[in-house]
């Protein structure tokens, strides 16, 4: 199959790219570069042995989304472009439910247009708001979101809801509902590499660590935890991007009883804690990270992990790495970095 990547160099995605290869898939890559590097693909090509299709272009201009469709023949879509940090849609709305909702939109009139059967949607764990309660089915009822961000999943949700229904099978979908990505490729060659200061934990934790930020401040450690810290599901980003190719090929399968749209949590189903987190990435790599504890962070969840167990049973799939090795492969990714800078 031919599977357009929109957001492909970016962290989940240049993963992603590389395990539809591995599979036998032909992975076309969309995007930007507004928030990934153009370094991401050649990592992606010191990998594979080859260079994948690159269309360097803005998901939200539906001209430029034609074009590709036009000059490709795409099966299936993974669509990962999307703006993601959580506190600047709350300062900066407006573009990100112009970017996130608009470059869904484009990308899905053009597939209805050319006749691809299957898609799959970058979702997020935060439709559920403060769950009522831990693991986290995807049966728990998706909470009023809290971020410009959160809402723009839920309203994509629905958006690809609504078309999947209304394409009469034509188009098959499905959400998955990500929890928290972390690691690197086993080689170093890609990683999570955030443009300016870090969003997420773990590339602060590595920056941290190789001495590029002074130190890490953990927001709160007076939270009703073992240790005060909120705890999350960390899950390899190899894993995650797995998880992509299998729901992939349960889109294109036989079976007819499967609906035309799904929702999937994709999580390892262990909750951990910020603080036990940060104790891993030191016990693993002999590193110690300078941190402190600062004031609680406005929207935070308490605590937030995954059932996982639909996808284990319907997709067969199941996360195989630990977070001991997401911290390995993490730190082996920075020290590349360093080396290479």
């Amino acid at each position: 199959m031919n599977i357009l990547v929109t957001g492909g160099a970016g962290y989940i995605g240049s993963h992603t790219v590389v395990e539809i290869a591995k599979s036998g898939h032909t992975p076309i890559i969309v995007d930007d570069f507004r928030n990934s590097r153009e370094s991401a693909v050649d990592g992606i090509e010191s990998i594979l042995g080859y260079r994948p299709t690159v269309h360097a272009g803005d998901c939200t201009d539906p001209t430029f989304v034609e074009s590709v469709f036009s000059q490709e023949s795409i099966d299936g879509i993974i669509h990962f472009a999307a703006l993601k940090s959580v506190g600047e849609s709350v300062e900066r709305p407006l573009p990100y439910y112009q970017n996130n909702i608009g470059s869904l939109v484009a990308v899905l009139e053009a597939a209805l247009r050319h006749g691809t059967k299957a898609f799959v949607f970058s979702s997020s764990a935060t439709v559920y708001g403060e769950p009522d309660s831990n693991p986290i089915p995807e049966t728990a009822p998706r909470k009023q979101a809290t971020t410009p961000y959160g809402n723009t999943k839920q309203i994509g949700e629905d958006i690809l809801r609504d078309t999947a229904y209304a394409s009469n099978g034509l188009l098959r979908s499905v959400s998955l509902r990500y929890f928290n990505p972390i690691g690197a490729h086993e080689s170093g060659l890609i990683g999570e590499l955030p443009i300016g200061v870090p969003n997420n934990l773990v590339p602060y934790v590595t920056q941290t660590a190789a001495g590029l930020r002074e130190r890490l401040t953990i927001f709160g450690n007076d939270y009703p935890t073992p240790d005060g810290t909120c705890i999350r599901d960390y899950i390899h980003v190899v894993d995650l991007a797995k998880a992509h190719i299998t729901t992939l090929e349960y889109l294109f399968s036989e079976d007819v009883n499967k609906p035309a749209y799904d929702v999937y949590n994709v999580g390892t189903g262990n909750g951990t804690s910020v603080q036990e987190l940060i104790e891993t990435f030191e016990r693993e790599t002999g590193v110690k990270v300078p941190h402190t504890v600062g004031p609680r962070r406005a929207g935070d969840v308490v605590v937030c992990y995954a059932d996982p167990g639909k996808m284990n049973r319907e997709l067969e799939w199941k996360a195989e790495f630990t977070t001991s090795q997401a911290m390995i492969d993490s730190w082996r990714w920075q020290r590349n970095l360093w080396f290479t800078s």
